[in-house]
This record gives structure tokens, C-alpha cells and sequence, in this order.
């Protein structure tokens, strides 16, 4: 308290000393008034023994909006009154703009961001109280792109933690359906059409796209352009619009062509040809894509029955599986059967009454060798008393002899030998004394592959559950390509066990020992 001076205005002797930052001032106690004001800082050790404060850290209660906020507000109510939207989206797009515009993710970004900010706050509060607007309408009214729009509304309802549910896509087919200019004073009478009959068509195929699963993970907007396309066809499908593609039709409507809107017209009309080949009175017709457009009228009356019907008949299909094909076709070249009792004689394998059999020619081009005994001649097939053939040996080459004749009396089918030419490749397909083709067998070993499995599209398609259903969505159907990863093999440690046959095969025999010698020595005596 400062003794002997009293306030000018009260008369009271209560003052105090107020240090206002780094200036101290003499302040009545009961009045407030300033008695006398501090003189101003002049050196530095003075100043730093004040209250450190910074410029952007303000001690207000009730900051002032600042440039930006006002105008980014002013925009939020321009969008909504271009839109024609109610008091109350409007008041909640300024309500959620403000609470945006003070979180630090929103202070220190562009102009063009905050811009989009605003598009953003209107497209949130028209869908919180369920009022149909695409984001296209709202990104095009601000000239900014797609990609920015969609990360700062993303950004948004993340930071506000609120919930945005999206638009239907029935909710958006009326506003879009307007925007096509097919009135007759703009469009020749031939393409024209009215606005109600359009949006009533495209909702029943909306409706039919959605149960077959064209609608699910699409871009609402190229599933409404090719729905409109559809329906103005088949709403008059006379010789001159069925022959209007779809970008002059975008063209003539003066709208703009989605990107996918081709993908979209090609995946409904497929679904509509499905649906018509089950028309009773179409049994046999071919029903293509180009004039599906006239059966659409018919389909849509019938859709659930005929839905019904297109699931069973492609139940029955699977079922039936596709007709089993032999390994030698008639159009191919001709098979080398074996012999048969009823068919003609053909050549035998080599047995020890007839001739030495021919050698079997590889993909590549190079006969596989025909097994013999060390003095040249065929190896017989053994035979046991009962008639049963025996287990084939081995000569002492390693090679395998030829396959044991069956029980009645005809040859077994030729196995393959192991060799480099002919790994994986089939036999010449042989037949049994029925007629019947007999499968063709391939020995153990680094020949033997694998075999794709029937049905439609092979393993690939068993696995594939899209495959076995009719309706499903076509990204499952046909889903991209998965790169391959490589199965890491077996570790050989060289501890791993080994048969007594294969430790027969990595021996050498006598014959083969002298033959080795032998060419040994021709070699020295060449060298010298």
C-alpha cells in the first residue's frame, strides 16, 4: 500500500501496486481508477523480470473470429442457399465449421484446404439430418478435386467424432435423373423422353442392381449413368435409339460420361440377358446384349420369378459339369492305342514273340528309348503263374522295363520314362478291350506333375466360391491377380535318409564299369 497519497476520484487511501506485464501502476483498491502509470522499460534486465507471454497466446474471454473464419462462414452459407437447404443444415454446417476451424489440424493449412473445409461442413450436415447431396455437387460448386475433397471430409468426421451415414443410392436417383436435358424441345422426338417416366424406369432396374450385387463397392454415379442409360432404351426401344451408344446419348442429354459407366452398362446387361433367356416363351431364342433393351419390360414385371428360375437352371448346370473330353481328340492327331480283341491290330509294346516296339516321341521332338538287355534284344514282360502280372524289374542300366500286360491278356499303357524331353508330358492315350479310354499313367518321380482337376475352370475355379453362385458381386467373380510367393523348398542338410533302390540307381554296374574303362582308354590313346 502506498502511505500519504490518496485516489483523486474517491478519496481512498487503499492503493495498490498492479504490475500490468513488465509495467507496474498505482490502482485504487475500491474505485479502480489509476492513480499513477509506471514508466516504461528501458533496459533488458528489466523486461525479462516481467510475465513472458506470447503474441498468439491471448488473455481474452471472447476472441474475435478472424479473416479467414468470417469468410469461410460466408461460403458455408453461400453453398447452403445455392443448394436451397433448410435453416436448420445451415445453422449445423456454421456449427460444426466453427468447431473445425479452431483444431489445430485446420489453423495452419492453405486457403484452397480450408475452402474445401467449408464444402466439407455442408456435405456432413446434409447428411446428419439425411437430406440427398453427392459429394461431386459439392466439389464442383467449389472447383476443387475429388481426392482433396474426400480426405478433408475423411479428416473431419475423424477429428469431430461425429457420425456421417451415408446417402442411399435411390435417395440420389431423382436429382440426377433431372440433370439430363431429354425434353422435346431440346432432343429430337425420336429421343425424348419425360422426366417421370425415366426415374420410374431406372428405380426398378436401381432395384434389380442392387440384388445382384452391382451396387455394392460402386461409385454411385457411374451406377446411375448407366442405369439412366438403360432405362431410356428400353422405354422406347425402337431401331434408332438402339443404336445410340452411350456417349452420344451423354452427349445428346448434354451430361457429362463417367468414367465407368461402360462397366456398368455391360455388368446390367448381362444380368438382364441371364434373366431373359428364363422367359417362357423365349425357350431356345438367344438373347443377346444389343436387344436385351426390348425385354425389359417383361423382365422387370417377372424379376423375382425369373431370378428364381435363372438360380436353379445354373444349379443344374453345375451339377451336370461339363462333358468329359478324352486325352486323344478326333480332330488330333491319332493316338497309337494298344492292341484290342474287337479293334485292329496295332503295335505292341516289345514282347518276346513280336517285334521290338516303337519308340514314344516327346513334345520335344526326341524319342525316349526303348528299354533292352545288355545283348540288345527286348526285355519280355514277366509273367506269374496265375496269369497276374508281376512287379516291373529293372535293368541293370537303371532304365524301367516295359509295363506288365494286364489280366486279360492286353497291354498295360505305356508309362513314361524319366528324362529331361519329357517331363509332364502325356502318353499317346490308350484304350481298355472295352473301348473305353484308360487313363494315362506316368511313373514317380521328377516326370510326374501334377494334374489340373476338372470342372469349370479347374482348381482355380473350385477354389473361387464365385464360381459356384450366379448373383454375386463381379469384382468376386473375377478378382485381380495375386502375385505368386515363392514356397521355400525342403533344407537339405545331406543327413537325410536314403532307400536301398536308390542307392542301386547311384551304383554303377560291372558291364557299365568295363564300358567306362574301355572308353577311358580310347580317349588316352586318341590324346596320344
Amino acid at each position: 500500500m502506498e502511505s500519504g497519497r490518496s485516489c483523486p476520484d474517491c478519496g481512498s487511501s487503499n492503493l495498490v501496486d498492479d504490475s500490468l506485464y513488465s509495467q507496474s501502476q498505482l490502482v485504487c483498491a475500491d474505485c479502480g481508477s489509476v492513480v499513477s502509470e509506471g514508466l516504461l522499460t528501458t533496459t533488458r534486465s528489466e523486461e525479462i523480470q516481467g510475465t513472458d507471454v506470447r503474441y498468439r497466446e491471448s488473455t481474452a474471454l471472447h476472441k474475435q473470429p478472424c479473416y479467414n473464419q468470417i469468410q469461410g462462414l460466408k461460403r458455408v452459407r453461400a453453398l447452403c442457399r445455392i443448394l436451397r437447404f433448410p435453416r436448420v443444415i445451415e445453422e449445423t454446417a456454421e456449427s460444426l465449421f466453427g468447431q473445425a476451424y479452431e483444431h489445430p489440424s485446420f489453423l495452419n493449412v492453405s486457403l484452397q484446404k480450408k475452402e474445401v473445409l467449408a464444402g466439407s461442413c455442408v456435405l456432413l450436415s446434409s447428411r446428419q439430418h439425411h437430406w440427398p447431396i453427392a459429394m461431386g455437387t459439392i466439389y464442383s460448386l467449389l472447383e476443387a478435386s475429388e481426392h482433396t475433397m474426400g480426405m478433408v471430409y475423411n479428416e473431419l468426421v475423424k477429428i469431430l467424432n461425429v457420425d456421417a451415414p451415408p446417402n442411399h443410392i435411390k435417395d440420389l436417383l431423382e436429382s440426377h435423373c433431372h440433370q439430363y436435358k431429354l425434353s422435346p424441345s431440346e432432343v429430337p422426338e425420336v429421343f425424348s423422353e419425360s422426366t417421370a417416366r425415366l426415374v420410374e424406369r431406372a428405380a426398378e432396374l436401381l432395384e434389380l442392381a442392387a440384388t445382384t450385387w452391382l451396387v455394392t463397392g460402386r461409385h454411385p454415379v457411374h451406377v446411375l449413368a448407366g442405369v439412366v442409360y438403360v432405362a431410356w432404351l428400353s422405354l422406347n426401344p425402337c431401331k434408332a435409339r438402339l443404336a445410340v451408344p452411350l456417349a452420344r446419348f451423354f452427349k445428346v442429354a448434354k451430361v457429362a460420361l463417367p468414367g465407368q459407366a461402360a462397366l456398368r452398362v455391360v455388368e446390367l446387361k448381362e444380368v438382364l440377358c441371364r434373366l431373359g433367356r428364363e422367359l417362357p416363351w423365349l425357350r431356345g431364342t438367344p438373347v443377346e446384349p444389343r436387344t436385351v433393351p426390348t425385354l425389359t419390360a417383361d423382365i422387370l414385371k417377372h424379376r423375382v420369378l425369373l431370378m428364381k428360375k435363372a438360380m436353379r437352371s445354373f444349379d443344374h448346370e453345375l451339377q451336370a459339369g461339363p462333358p468329359a473330353q478324352p486325352l486323344a481328340s478326333p480332330e488330333g492327331p491319332p493316338a497309337q492305342p494298344l492292341a484290342s480283341p474287337e479293334g485292329p491290330p496295332a503295335q505292341p509294346l516289345a514282347s518276346p514273340e513280336g517285334p521290338p516296339a516303337q519308340p514314344l516321341a516327346c513334345p520335344g521332338g526326341a524319342p525316349s528309348p526303348a528299354p533292352r538287355l545288355p545283348g540288345g534284344a527286348p526285355s519280355p514282360a514277366p509273367r506269374l503263374p496265375g496269369g497276374a502280372p508281376s512287379p516291373a524289374p529293372r535293368l541293370p542300366g537303371g532304365a524301367p522295363s516295359p509295363a506288365p500286360h494286364l489280366p486279360g491278356g492286353a497291354p498295360s499303357p505305356a508309362p513314361h520314362l524319366p528324362g529331361p524331353c519329357c517331363r509332364g508330358a502325356p502318353s499317346p492315350a490308350p484304350r481298355l478291350p472295352g473301348g473305353a479310354p484308360s487313363p494315362a499313367s506316368r511313373l514317380p518321380g521328377p516326370c510326374r506333375r501334377g494334374t489340373r482337376t476338372g470342372g469349370r475352370g479347374g482348381s482355380h475355379s473350385q477354389n473361387n466360391w464365385a464360381k459356384r453362385h450366379l448373383f454375386v458381386p463381379p469384382c468376386t467373380r473375377n478378382p485381380p491377380k495375386k502375385r505368386r510367393v515363392e514356397q521355400v523348398g525342403p533344407e537339405v542338410t545331406g543327413y537325410e535318409e536314403i532307400s536301398d533302390s536308390e542307392i542301386e540307381g547311384y551304383l554303377r554296374t560291372p558291364q557299365e564299369m568295363d564300358e567306362f574303362a574301355e572308353q577311358q582308354r580310347r580317349l588316352m590313346s586318341a590324346d596320344h
